[in-house]
């Protein structure tokens, strides 16, 4: 698959994955946009207002291999791979 097939994939609510990642179990995902009440003492709040409310938009996240999530951005050889798959 190519970035594009996995980008679709990813619109459709799967989890995609390169092959050539070294990583084990590492796949993104995409998040969806919602809105969020910022609540005292959590991490928006360092930002914003507790009460106040923020538009969090879709975005992609990862899986690492060391198990946490973290926002994802593509490289240049990640937008031209052809090693993309679909993770069950």
């Amino acid at each position: 698959m190519n970035f594009g097939d996995a980008l679709t994939a990813l619109k459709e609510g799967k989890k995609v994955a390169r092959k050539g990642w070294n990583g084990k179990n590492m796949f993104l995902f995409l998040t969806p946009g919602s809105q969020i009440t910022v609540s005292a003492g959590r991490p928006l709040a360092a930002a914003f207002s507790a009460g106040s409310t923020v538009d969090y938009q879709p975005h992609v996240d990862m899986k690492t291999a060391q198990g946490s999530i973290v926002p994802w951005l593509c490289s240049q050889t990640d937008m031209l791979a052809e090693d993309w798959t679909i993770v069950e």
